[in-house]
């Protein structure tokens, strides 16, 4: 757990909810489950997102040990979101009212998604281009959920950069908190531009210039602890979700708390430091999937973890070949047990359009 550290930036309300620091887990699918969403809590995110649901299976799913995980929500977790996503308005609210149910604290719907087998079932991104089903489907969560549980709403900025996905995307906006939510984060690529190419930082700032004070969150390029920051004080938003660049990096939270306090960026975690958290997240996913199911899902993290070690590449090597229950202990054996120094991971070229690439031209002028 990271010391509480007192910021200057403002807290982050997301309805009746006020979290203390406005960096948050965004919804990750394939990654942000109970054992994720649990270490990021414990190293300075004050709020998480599942991994998106469909709603059909969530309609679906019984309470069984194969499945049981999809909607597991750890009393120390709260407050959570649960972000659902489907292609019928008429899933949506009871499907919203399963995740309630199942203890989430917010309904994060997703309006985002660019995977080619989701927009081809007219479901995530796909929903920008349909303004009326979009508002239709925030209608009914916000009707059928109860009063105190935010709804909030992911999206990108459009489709494509076409006039036309532009004037959609502020229909839905604009519709999204008229039918009652609290919240949108928008994420500054388009659905055709899956995450290729950079995040528009300078729509961020214009759209929040626009929104006033309704609650806007960004997301899109947020590698490291700074950039988290950069983005805030460029574009104005409210707050940021923190995706790619939390997996296998959860410090990253703790790392923008000290920031915004005006402290230097911390050392990158030790091995000891990278051990114990490695450690401590396969525990919670053998818990959660059981030892051998758990094995596929945690490879993806132990790969992500490596980048922090000054072997990284050997590291990731190893981490790939474990394929037995309890064989990624071998892997901490051999390349964690004598403590040293940990890594920053590299970063991507900086965003051009980002407030950091704006910060360090504004710099070289003077």
């Amino acid at each position: 757990m990271v010391d509480v550290i007192t910021t200057t930036l403002p807290r982050l309300r997301i309805g009746k909810l006020e979290l203390d620091f406005p960096v948050v887990q965004a919804a990750l699918s394939g990654y942000s489950d109970t054992a994720m969403r649990l270490i990021a809590r414990r190293l300075g995110a004050p709020y998480t997102l599942c991994e998106v649901m469909l709603d059909k299976l969530i309609l679906e799913v019984r309470k069984r040990k194969r499945t049981h995980h999809l909607m597991h929500v750890d009393d120390a977790e709260h407050p959570v979101a649960g972000q659902l996503m489907g292609a019928d308005p008429l899933q949506f609210g009871p499907a919203a009212m399963r995740l309630v149910e199942q203890g989430f604290d917010v309904i994060d719907i997703n309006f985002g998604c660019p995977v080619k087998k989701v927009l081809g079932r007219c479901r995530g991104g796909f929903h920008l281009s349909q303004p009326d089903v979009a508002l239709e489907i925030v209608s009914r969560v916000r009707e059928a959920v109860p009063e105190h549980i935010p709804v909030t709403v992911k999206m990108r900025r459009g489709i494509d950069d076409t006039q036309e996905s532009r004037d959609k995307f502020f229909t839905i906006f604009d519709g999204a908190y008229k039918a009652g939510a609290v919240a949108i984060t928008v994420h500054g690529r388009t659905v055709t531009q899956r995450y290729d190419g950079p995040s528009r930082w300078e729509f961020l700032r214009e759209l929040k210039e626009y929104a006033g004070d309704r609650v806007v969150l960004g997301s899109g390029d947020l590698f490291d602890a700074q950039a988290c920051l950069d983005m805030m004080q460029y574009t104005g938003v409210d707050g940021v979700t923190v995706a790619r660049g939390a997996i296998g990096n959860p410090w990253i939270f703790g790392q923008a708390r000290a920031l915004a306090a005006g402290l230097p960026l911390p050392v990158p975690p030790t091995l000891f430091e990278q051990r114990n958290v490695i450690g401590e997240h396969y525990r919670l996913a053998e818990e959660l999937y059981g030892p051998e199911r758990c094995l596929p899902n945690m490879r993806k993290f132990g790969i992500k973890y490596s980048r922090l070690h000054p072997q990284g590449d050997q590291v990731r090597a190893d981490f790939c070949t474990v394929r037995a229950p309890g064989a990624w202990r071998e892997v901490l054996t051999k390349w964690y047990s004598i403590d040293g120094p940990g890594e920053y991971q590299d970063v991507e070229e900086p965003n051009p359009l980002s407030a950091a690439a704006v910060r360090h031209s504004c710099e070289a002028v003077h």
